[in-house]
């Protein structure tokens, strides 16, 4: 253990107590997460790649890791985690180790003692920003802002095509940091799943379905993804996108997106079907949202979020095109929303019938 300080680019500073703080610099996003469980779901999140990730419950790790068959990728995504109180005696019937245990095996720093509530106060009101996190008495010459070169959607994707399932239908899903319970949620189908690199160019390949995944950073500079799937829209071929395929998805289309002040990220984030104005509870994950003014005539809103009016979900007036900001798998989460899979299959089913 070391001492530590987090330096936002606004010049506020916390101190906190490393660990696992192995390099004298540690630069990233800084955000928080409301969740009050799904701590292993969230930390190996692909849509968090590159982050620091700010935990606003005080307490973190009080049921450790169990097998990574709640994890949502191979590995932790983020690049440092800040919490108030690191528990590290755990309790739970399926615990093989603690978190501490689990993210010095990984070379994840954390930093304890931090006053959370101010820090997420701070992001707030001042919105999302870079911070840095240091050890004590060292100098930095590198400002937060200079941090975002990396193309993190090319980090996160797969590298290859990989096949799920073995069902009638067949469902292309694009890899843009994919969840591992994307996957799981589709095999629940009659479906064969093949799952190829963001930059795959499926725009005239032979399917019964097209899923976009979730995926980290500025979607805007997904520039090739873009392109593809503006020539796959021009095919009648269902899409159904998931947070940043529903930002891809209204980008092909013709929307704007914006940089949201804070985000939405946790397992209790509302949103309102627009139709029957029923509510669900809902698990998010973004920093980006599409524009409301933006959106062609041919589509329309089908969910908003309840605390920023922002669009949670959209869809084509008349082809089978839609997509939504949260995450209907819930890893972790509410499964108010696991519905939308079975929309998007029967939207499968009904235009094979028709090939």
């Amino acid at each position: 253990m070391n001492s530590a300080t987090l330096i936002l680019d606004n010049g506020s500073h916390f101190n906190a107590v490393a660990h696992n703080l192995a390099h004298e610099l540690i630069c990233g996003e800084v955000v928080f997460n409301t969740g009050m469980t799904g701590y292993e779901e969230t930390l190996t999140d692909p849509s968090y790649a590159g982050q620091i990730l700010v935990f606003t419950y005080p307490l973190l790790g009080n049921y450790g890791v169990g097998t990574k068959q709640n994890w949502e990728s191979a590995q932790i995504q983020v690049k440092a985690i800040i919490c108030s109180n690191l528990i590290c005696e755990t309790a739970h019937h399926d615990c093989e180790h603690s978190l501490l245990a689990c993210l010095h095996k990984q070379g994840i720093p954390i930093l304890s003692g931090v006053d959370t509530r101010e820090l997420t106060k701070t992001l707030r009101d001042n919105g999302t920003m870079n911070g840095q996190i240091k050890l004590a008495n060292t100098i930095s010459t590198t400002p937060p802002h200079q941090t975002y070169a990396e193309n993190l959607v090319a980090q996160v994707s797969t590298k290859q095509v990989n096949y799920h399932g073995n069902g009638k239908y067949q469902i292309l899903l694009v890899d843009f940091g994919v969840k591992h319970n994307i996957i799981r949620s589709l095999l629940n189908f009659d479906v064969t799943i093949k799952q190829v690199p963001f930059d795959y160019d499926y725009s005239h390949e032979q399917c019964d379905g097209i899923l976009l995944s979730n995926g980290p950073g500025d979607p805007k500079d997904c520039h090739q993804s873009i392109t593809i799937l503006k020539a796959a829209l021009k095919n009648n071929t269902p899409i159904f996108g998931i947070c940043l395929g529903s930002q891809l998805l209204g980008l092909a289309a013709g929307a704007d997106t914006y940089k949201l002040k804070f985000g939405h990220r946790g397992q209790n984030q509302p949103v309102q079907d627009t139709q029957s104005l029923r509510c669900y509870l809902s698990s998010q994950n973004h920093g980006y949202a599409l524009c409301h003014n933006s959106l062609p005539d041919n589509w329309q809103i089908t969910f908003t979020h309840l605390h920023d009016n922002s669009i949670a979900g959209i869809k084509h007036k008349s082809k089978p095109f839609s997509a939504v900001q949260f995450h209907p798998e819930a890893a972790a989460g509410p499964h108010d929303t696991a519905f939308l899979f079975n929309d998007f299959i029967q939207q499968v089913i009904t235009g094979a019938s028709q090939k």
